[in-house]
């Protein structure tokens, strides 16, 4: 007997499950919050250099604020005091003309900067002066993050199988909790980082554990709608994450305000069932028939000891191939398995990549920050139903590429459309790219699990996890090439999208067909046809002339 025929005897959709849904909602609700939190406690605020210091011969005493910031300050085309230069002198001549001082000598700022705190109180940049030279290290921190989050997937997910699901998500939250609040009272760059990087690592445990322990007690028809469901809390985090945000200006106590909930957490942890699955597969069967029972119970169902012994319990099959422990190594032993890991990969990678450069990037479209967020968040749930929906009338696959190439159409489209007159036209194709970004994450959550057999299932998803969470790590990153160009981190995240798409349609249907259960159902099935080679052909088409287009484009600005 397999465990979802058990499962089903003590219903695997009903009030039980949403009682799991509902208890991991507050920890899901808090991903979101640290996961983009960059976006706001690593803000750049306007700045200029600080000219108090300056003495100019004591002739600077006697001039105004303003006039001593003519004299000082070289400006640009817009009128605004330059960010990261002072004259190398005072320039008393502007004063008694109009002209810009545009070709006299300047010098980097000496005395550190002076920065506009109408907006925030304090970030990360206002806190070292992350700016001008230094930059880069402001947004290195989302990188830092992400990459404790990539470290965290790996060791929870091997400690998820090895001491159970319910211990683990413990352990998960109370190193969020202590390395989130530390990193609230970090006194220096250094250790903000590595506490960062640690924080990242304890979310990366609630972030597979939630998905799984909801998983693993629904049964199979149910499993997309729990995943849908439960990724909602993910949109309500996010739009949380913009009201506190505008309402809590200061970066320490941003962090540990969306570190808060964490605590209620904690208190709801004790009525979290372990998987009875994971207990069965570690021959604890009298503990998996106690959660049977409560589940039944709370279904209203007949009790699992009235129908069967524990004894029963313990060779129950929960796995069809147990004689042969596999392994990441099997993802790639075989012709059809390389090219189907190689495929996921880059999807995945790439998926990653677009969300959050999407979403890391509000200010790209040149919206208001806070209401930016705001709509992208509310957008996502709208798009979750939408790909809910049409997952099951086109199938995995044209869903898949659909969204993803219309996500790499928008950010094309918004490249192009003026920032002046039409912005109300850009906020529509922004928040529509980002709602479609979010509709190809949620598909491809649910087509890997589908698309690799169950003997390396779990694998499977562990390594696209990992991938993705790399493509996460290299997003910010990314952003950071428009100080090369403007619009070159708007066309990678559309070549991106559009290419991902592409690659997608290479994969199999899995709507209506049966679960391939082994390696061999994967090297039997057809991967490889004329027109999918002739697909290949149209990615490479397309990099080539994108590539063109931003040669082209640089030549013209030079």
């Amino acid at each position: 007997m397999k465990f979802e025929t058990l499962l089903d005897e003590v219903d695997g959709f009903g009030p039980f499950q949403i009682l799991i849904l509902i208890l991991l909602c507050t920890p899901r609700i808090v991903l979101p919050c640290h996961f983009l939190l960059n976006i706001f406690i690593a803000a750049v605020p306007p700045h200029r250099c600080d000219i108090s210091t300056l003495d100019g011969g004591g002739l600077l005493q006697n001039l105004s604020l303003e006039q001593r910031l003519t004299v000082s300050l070289p400006v640009q085309d817009n009128g605004i005091p330059k960010s990261c230069e002072v004259f190398a002198e005072p320039q008393f001549q502007l004063l008694s003309n109009s002209s810009s001082g545009a070709h006299l000598p300047t010098v980097h700022c000496r005395s550190g900067w002076v920065y506009d705190n109408s907006t925030f109180t304090s970030t990360l940049a206002t806190e070292w002066d992350l700016v001008c030279d230094r930059k880069s290290l402001s947004k290195t921190t989302a990188t830092i993050f992400f990459a404790g989050v990539m470290a965290g997937a790996i060791a929870f997910g091997y400690l998820c199988d090895k001491y159970g699901r319910k211990n683990t998500l413990l352990a998960s939250y109370i190193l969020s909790i202590v390395f989130g609040f530390c990193s609230a009272f970090a006194n220096s760059y250094i250790l903000f980082t590595v506490l960062r990087f640690c924080t990242g690592f304890g979310l990366a445990g609630i972030s597979l554990i939630s998905v799984v322990l909801s998983i693993e007690w629904s049964d199979v028809g149910h499993r997309a709608l729990i995943g849908v469901m439960g990724s909602l809390a993910w949109c309500v985090g996010n739009m949380f994450l913009a009201g506190f945000a505008f309402l809590v200006t200061d970066w320490r106590m941003l962090i540990m305000t969306v570190t808060c909930p964490l605590g209620f957490a904690v208190l709801t942890w004790w009525w979290i069932p372990e998987s009875a699955r994971w207990l069965l597969a570690n021959s604890r069967a009298k503990e998996a028939q106690t959660y049977l029972n409560k589940c039944a119970t709370f279904n209203k169902k007949p009790l699992i000891s009235s129908k069967y012994k524990w004894e029963m319990l313990s060779n129950m099959k929960i796995k069809d191939n147990q004689e042969k422990n596999y392994s990441f190594i099997d993802l790639v032993k075989t012709p059809k398995m390389r090219q189907l890991t190689l495929l996921t990969g880059i999807i995945w990678y790439r998926v990653a990549t677009t969300y959050y450069g999407i979403s890391l990037n509000i200010t790209g479209f040149g919206l208001n920050m806070y209401l930016t967020h705001f709509i992208y968040a509310a957008i996502e749930f709208p798009a979750k139903l939408m790909a809910y929906f049409f997952l099951n009338k086109i199938g995995r696959r044209k869903c898949q590429a659909g969204t993803l190439l219309l996500t790499g159409t928008c950010i094309f489209i918004n490249i192009f459309m003026p920032k002046g007159y039409l912005w109300h036209v850009r906020s529509v194709i922004a928040t529509l790219g980002k709602g479609l970004s979010e509709a190809a994450f949620t598909t491809v959550f649910l087509y890997t699990t589908e698309i690799y057999p169950t003997v390396v299932r779990q694998n499977g998803v562990g390594y696209t996890s990992f991938v993705g969470r790399l493509g996460v790590a290299v997003a910010p990153l990314i952003l950071l090439l428009e100080d090369v160009w403007t619009l070159l981190p708007q066309i990678i995240l559309s070549s991106v999208a559009i290419f991902s798409g592409l690659v997608s349609l290479l994969l199999p249907e899995t709507l209506n067909v049966r679960l391939p259960e082994t390696i061999d159902d994967i090297e039997k099935s057809r991967l490889v046809c004329a027109l999918r080679v002739l697909l290949v052909i149209i990615v490479f088409g397309f990099f080539y002339l994108v590539t063109h287009f931003v040669k082209k484009k640089k030549k013209n600005l030079k």
